[in-house]
């Protein structure tokens, strides 16, 4: 129990660092003019049970933000995930996005680059260009960022199977240049464990994934500090069906597992765990969302110090980026997603959110349009500009309402954690919830547990005892069909004849060299690191489907186990 005197001392040590750090050169005062403070808290001389785990902005455990300014010090990145048909069009759609207010780039892949595979292969039929952008080769990704200084953006990569050679290509791109690689920013989502829980795009078995996922830990870590090599997501999970707590409570135990891995690799915590971020869905439920976002900053300092022993700030972090949820977004009445996401995004503010991509209005029809993506950036901009929300650190804090709610979704996540480590050893070479979060992989426990989840919703749509409004209810409407963004068959085409000719012109020689290099390289265990191997390959023009076919000839594929 936190007592009337704790409480001020805790107010004092957040006033000394708010009074040191940087404030914005803003009005922070109401639309009427009046001022407000920075942060609130319990009235002098009141004892508050429990206050510890609400604490003060700044200060352990962080459930009220990370900073003791919130946003007044500074404001959350305002990002938008875009990639369409091929790197010249998605090109000027980033260029439009950064000349909007974006202050970073979030880029999306189709599907053949989700699976490690070219624009040739057999199986990109149909698919190219559709879901995202098309990156076959370096060249690509340098045609990608034509004209956009990769060292002055951060760029985020939504990426797991095949992470490792498209960040080398964006590595490359970034020499090619002429930037100090040393000196990029930005994020890789890289998180293979959530493919196998959710979004099911892997390459191989979930072992050489991580042998790759560790090399590039050690790479960033040593050679790229500011690049933040894995973005542990939980937006996909949510996606799939979970609730609030199950995307809580599998998103951060697979962050322990990734904590697990730097570890068994030998990296100091202190300096590896400032590298992993999170990725968050912003679901409907207002309050839930809030008290989630609470919850996970407050656990995963928790488990850093008394788990794993971190003592600084920065690897006691959360670090969280946070996507509006495509799952709520309805193709009936389309033009009510604006409103959902607008709701969405004001609780990823609440939340503390550090970056933010607000979703269109038409993606659950198709790519967005220009006019779609200006109105989800411009939803974030109401935000930040008009609403005052930025003004108060954790203006929410403090309520019986949503602090009951942080707390249950804590215990929640908890009692879920036991039951992923009771499913492994204690032995594992890698950590004891590395070997539950693979245990749960092989048996289908995770999609089990999802899938039941979803189910429920979907029967309580069923019975109305949950309502969507314009598809079980206010169904009757004067809005007629969208106009969507269409991606032309000759897109397809296009990206394959470069392809061929990028093959024609390439030194063919150079690329069997460096390919033959890299399969000698990853069928030997004692191989320190095949990020080197990978980038070799990158800079003689090899395409990510021969970079991804040639690990895969010792990695071999990976079946799902099904479960019914």
């Amino acid at each position: 129990m936190a007592d009337a005197e704790e409480i001020a001392q805790g107010h004092a040590r957040w006033q000394a660092r708010y009074d040191a750090a940087r404030t914005r050169d803003a009005d922070f005062s109401t639309l009427s003019g009046e001022p407000v403070e920075p942060v609130y808290g319990p009235p002098p001389g009141v004892d508050v049970p429990g206050f510890e785990r609400i604490g003060w902005p700044g200060e352990f455990p962080y459930t009220r933000g990370l900073y003791p300014t919130g946003y007044r010090g500074r404001t959350w990145t305002v990002r938008q995930f875009a990639g369409f048909a091929d790197a010249e069009q998605t090109n000027e759609r980033y260029k439009m996005i950064l000349a909007s207010g974006g202050g970073g780039l979030s880029v999306a892949f189709d599907m053949p680059t989700l699976m490690g595979r070219d624009s040739d292969d057999p199986f990109s039929l149909g698919e190219v260009g559709h879901c995202g952008v098309a990156i076959d080769s370096v060249a690509d990704m340098e045609a990608l960022f034509d004209g956009i200084d990769l060292g002055q953006v951060t760029t985020s990569m939504t990426i797991s199977g095949p992470a490792i050679p498209i960040f080398c290509m964006y590595l490359v791109a970034a020499e090619r240049q002429g930037r100090d690689v040393s000196r990029l920013n930005g994020t890789l989502q890289t998180d293979i464990f959530k493919e196998y829980i959710a979004q099911k795009e892997w390459l191989y078995p979930p072992e050489p994934h991580l042998r790759l996922i560790g090399d590039l830990m050690e790479h960033c870590t040593n050679e790229i500090p500011a690049f933040k090599p894995l973005s542990v997501s939980g937006y996909h999970i949510r996606e799939a069906g979970a609730t609030a707590a199950q995307e809580l409570a599998y998103t951060l135990a697979d962050g322990f597992g990734y904590v697990e891995l730097g570890l068994s690799r030998g990296l100091d915590i202190e300096t590896f765990a400032p590298g992993l971020s999170f990725f968050f869905d912003a679901h409907v439920d207002f309050f839930e969302e809030i008290a989630k976002f609470r919850a996970a900053r407050r656990i995963w300092a928790r488990w850093m110090r008394d788990h794993f022993g971190a003592t600084t700030e920065r690897a006691q972090w959360l670090r969280f980026h946070t996507q509006t949820a495509g799952v709520s977004l309805t193709a009936q009445q389309p033009y009510n997603n604006v409103v959902r996401t607008a709701l969405e995004a004001l609780s990823a503010v609440l939340g503390g959110t550090n970056s933010l991509h607000t979703n269109a209005l038409d993606e659950t029809l198709a790519l967005p349009t220009e006019q779609a993506a200006e109105i989800a950036l411009r939803t974030q901009a109401v935000i930040m500009e008009e609403t005052g929300v930025g003004n108060v650190a954790d203006p929410l804090g403090g309520s019986w309402y949503l602090e009951a709610l942080t707390d249950r979704m804590e215990e929640q996540a908890e009692l879920i954690f036991e039951q992923i480590r009771a499913k492994g050893t204690a032995d594992h070479p890698i950590g004891p919830i590395t070997s539950g979060l693979l245990a749960g992989i092989r048996d289908g426990w995770f999609s089990a547990e999802i899938a039941e989840s979803a189910t429920r919703h979907q029967q309580a749509l069923e019975k109305d005892e949950k309502r969507i409004v314009g598809v079980n209810t206010h169904t009757s409407t004067i809005s007629g069909p969208l106009e969507i963004l269409r991606i032309s068959h000759e897109v397809e085409r296009g990206q394959r004849e470069r392809l061929a000719q990028r093959r024609a012109e390439r030194d063919q020689r150079a690329v069997d060299d460096t390919l033959a290099a890299l399969l000698t390289a990853t069928r030997d265990p004692a191989t320190p690191n095949l990020i080197p191997a990978i980038l070799a390959a990158v800079r003689a023009e090899a395409t990510l489907g021969e970079i991804c076919s040639t690990m895969g000839q010792e990695f071999g594929p990976y079946v799902e186990t099904p479960r019914f």
